[in-house]
């Protein structure tokens, strides 16, 4: 193929009905595949289901680049399937964003265990195996309300604020809240809460044990990239884990809100736009042993907001940084994808 005209395959979801038959152009990646387009490039849609990895995969290979927006996690399958094929489509010199290796050192909870001591860390431990999680929870639950994550997961699901109960509380020790939309907060004894994370071992990573941040009620901010700089934020108000009115029941908590949009010059957000492009990329880099020039097409990172500093100006704890399938995202990110997709394709000759 004439490197004149650089190709590039869209890996998005494919309807279960059509299969390889899914149209690029009719799905709701329509809007990126044009602006791709209009940059020059040639587009080729490859909707992707496991049972079609072979198939997919040969698209890949008549392509220059693969941009990828295929779920983690989704009906009780996870991405080993699809990360074997794009690591080979990668290895035979196809560019893939993001690529399953930065996913691996970046966009699963465990970035939050390795980058720990920077500014945006918070009080994060990690327990790998299941009686690391039995000896270490007490010690740190008697350090204030937690939030434990699994390693992967997406969504809320696997993510839950636990803290200890009242004394005198006839459930019997915690209380337990899972991040999924639709749940309230319930009683647990300690016993029964081991006894339901312990299947969360049966696979690699175990689970993160964060520090409860205090002004989840204030919302939280996230920030989308291209490479490695900011195109865009998100905001939402009303959180997963938010928590009912103070002496309310636990089943009036609110429920998550709509994320808004604003574009990357958003005036109050500026402080945390320029640490992150200045500061925390390189510190992230740095920590998780990934080149800056590897960074994906299209990334985001969510923070919380931390307790205001001496000034009282805002500081921000990192919540997770997102890689496997952004989406939906800004408008306004859409063109600086497109053009960093063509620079760093030509960039690869």
């Amino acid at each position: 193929m004439p490197r004149d005209t650089h190709r590039v395959a869209i890996v998005f979801p494919a309807d279960p009905a059509q299969g390889l038959e899914t149209s690029l152009d009719e799905s709701r990646f329509a809007p990126t595949a044009a602006a791709l387009r209009a940059e020059g490039l040639e587009v080729v849609g490859a909707p992707y289901r496991d049972e079609d990895a072979a198939a997919v995969r040969e698209i890949l290979m008549g392509a220059h680049g693969a941009l990828v927006w295929v779920n983690p996690i989704t009906d009780g399958r996870d991405r080993s399937v699809l990360n074997t094929m794009l690591s080979e489509v990668s290895a035979a010199g196809v560019l893939v964003s993001a690529h399953p290796e930065v996913i691996g050192k970046m966009g699963t909870k465990m970035v939050l265990h390795h980058t720990r001591h920077m500014s945006w860390g918070a009080d994060v431990r990690h327990y790998p195996a299941f009686g690391d999680l039995e000896a270490g929870i007490g010690a740190s639950l008697a350090t204030g309300p937690r939030v434990l994550k699994q390693v992967l997961g997406h969504s809320g699901g696997g993510v839950w604020k636990v803290s200890l109960a009242a004394l005198d509380d006839p459930a019997g020790g915690l209380l337990v809240r899972h991040a999924q939309r639709g749940s309230v907060e319930e009683g647990m004894t300690l016993d029964a809460f081991l006894d339901m994370c312990r299947p969360f071992f049966d696979t690699p990573g175990g689970l993160i044990d964060q520090a409860y941040q205090d002004r989840l009620t204030d919302g939280a901010v996230r920030c989308y990239l291209v490479g490695d700089t900011v195109q865009g934020f998100g905001e939402q108000l009303i959180n997963a884990l938010y928590p009912a009115e103070p002496g309310a029941p636990a089943d009036t908590a609110p429920q998550p809100g709509q994320r808004l949009y604003y574009p990357p010059t958003r005036e109050d957000f500026q402080p945390l736009k320029t640490r992150l492009e200045d500061i925390w990329l390189a510190e992230l880099c740095q920590a998780t042993g990934v080149d800056r020039s590897d960074l994906p097409l299209l990334w985001d990172v969510d923070f919380l907001y931390g307790p205001k500093d001496d000034a009282g100006a805002d500081t921000y704890v990192l919540c997770e940084i997102n890689m496997s399938s952004i989406y939906p995202y800004p408008e306004r990110a859409i063109a600086p994808l497109a053009a960093a997709a063509r620079t760093r394709l030509e960039s690869r000759g």
